[in-house]
Formats: structure tokens, C-alpha cells, sequence
């Protein structure tokens, strides 16, 4: 099975991988580069999210993608909660390649308030949570519009999180070595 790289200027998004930084919620890097990949049936849902955001003058931040079966049991390891992160034995979205955790980001490159930030494991980043300011509340249906018009299916315990439909029926998990250069070293 092939993955797509996401990379401009085919895409034009921002990718900002999170888990290729400290600036995640392991507080340490888990891939060693900031390869943004995609199962190509789910790349081309993402271009026609990305139209859709570029029709209202914004832009989509990626924080991942394609996610190694290898990195999504580290993360399980660190923090195993079923409601923010999938038991490896079954298997991510992320790590069949059709899953992405994205922002928006307006034409100056700031990311839209969101009412949390990325991997916030709280019930402030369900969908539908009204505690958050109004704002971001807008921001969360401007996203979830773009992202379900394009063909995305959402999470409800994650604000940022998009999948395609029926993806563990139809898409294999996939590990490091599926990749011209492995991501995590």
C-alpha cells in the first residue's frame, strides 16, 4: 500500500507535526522527522478540504497524519486512555493512514481558537462542548463543516480529530517500515 506525502505545493496546508517535537502531551519527541503522509484516498479528501478552507481565506495546520502502529504503542504506553487514544491491539485511524488531527489558521498563519489546544485529553475537547468560549465554539463547527463536506467522518472526544468512514474494515494497519524513510529513526 502506498502513503501520499503532504507536502506543498500539492497541499497547501501547514504541517506542523506535533508528536516530531517535544510539544506534545509525552513532553518528548516520538518520530524522528516531520513526514506528513496519507493513504491516497484520504489525501484526496483532504485537497477538497483544503479548497474548502482556502473559499473562506484560511488554511488547515496539520499536528499528524500517517501515524507508525510502532509510535501509536509508545503513546499507548505512556497514556493508555481508550477515550483519547486507541488500544494498539486494534488499531488506530492514524496508523491505516486515513486519519488526520488538524486546525485552522487564518491567512496571517494563527491558528483559530479552538477552546483547547491539540491532545487536550479533557471533556473541554469534545465536539459540542458549550463551555467553551462562543468563538471557539463557531471555530469548532467552521472546522467540522470543512472537514464533513470533504468527505471526513469526526470523533466526538476530539475537537481536532478526522477519520475516514468504516476505515478499520477497510484499511490495514501499516508500520514504520511502509515508508521510504522510516519516521521514527
Amino acid at each position: 500500500m502506498s502513503l501520499v506525502a503532504i507536502l506543498p505545493p500539492a497541499f497547501d496546508v501547514d504541517v506542523a507535526l506535533a508528536y516530531a517535537t517535544a510539544d506534545n502531551f509525552t513532553g518528548q519527541p516520538v518520530y524522528a522527522r516531520a513526514d506528513c503522509w496519507l493513504h491516497g484516498e484520504a489525501a484526496a479528501h483532504l485537497s477538497r478540504a483544503i479548497s474548502l478552507a482556502a473559499a473562506l481565506g484560511l488554511r488547515l495546520r496539520i499536528f499528524d497524519a500517517f501515524r507508525p502502529q510502532e509510535a501509536q504503542r509508545l503513546l499507548w504506553n505512556h497514556t493508555p486512555d481508550p477515550e483519547f487514544l486507541a488500544d494498539p491491539k486494534s488499531g488506530s485511524t492514524h496508523s491505516r493512514g486515513v486519519a488526520v488531527d488538524l486546525t485552522l489558521i487564518d491567512g496571517n498563519g494563527q491558528a483559530l481558537d479552538m477552546g483547547t489546544g491539540f491532545d487536550a485529553f479533557t471533556p473541554l475537547s469534545h465536539h459540542g462542548n458549550q463551555t467553551i468560549s462562543t468563538e471557539a465554539q463557531k471555530n469548532r463547527f467552521l472546522l467540522q463543516g470543512i472537514m464533513t463536506t470533504a468527505g471526513w467522518a469526526f470523533y466526538a472526544s476530539e475537537w481536532w480529530h478526522y477519520q475516514l468512514f468504516n476505515a478499520h474494515g477497510r484499511f490495514p494497519l501499516l508500520s514504520d517500515s511502509i515508508l521510504p524513510r522510516p519516521m521514527l529513526g
